[in-house]
């Protein structure tokens, strides 16, 4: 078992700047790539960033390429998403996640999830 908690959501101004944190305990952290999601209301989640368990391997969602930046500290057993000149179109419960392999783009490939954090970006 993993347990995933994130922290780091907020109310922020449209091209602002936040970061989110993800904190992991129970199984070794190092044995999972990382992914980071998000949500709004009655939609699928959406893959946002994900990273391998080495770090040398990184992928964004093609959206948002230059403005998120995903990075883990092996050290500290927790992820990181860097979130700069957010919108309000940004706006979500953003989760963090956990897999083994399989397609980094998909929800159903990961193994374990956050509880997820609010990120309002307001205009």
């Amino acid at each position: 078992q993993v347990q995933l908690v994130e922290s780091g959501g907020g109310l922020v101004q449209a091209g602002g700047s936040l970061r989110l944190s993800c904190a992991a305990s129970g199984r070794t952290f190092s044995d999972y790539a990382m992914g980071w999601f998000r949500q709004t209301p009655g939609k699928a989640r959406e893959f946002v960033a994900t990273i391998s368990w080495s770090g040398g391997s990184i992928d964004y969602a093609d959206s948002l390429k230059g403005r998120f930046t995903i990075s883990r500290d092996s050290a500290k057993n927790t992820v990181y998403l860097q979130m700069n000149s957010l919108k309000p179109e940004d706006t979500a419960v953003y989760y963090c996640a956990a897999r083994y392999g399989g397609d980094y783009f998909r929800a159903n490939t990961y193994l374990y999830w956050g509880q997820g954090t609010q990120v309002t970006v307001s205009s």
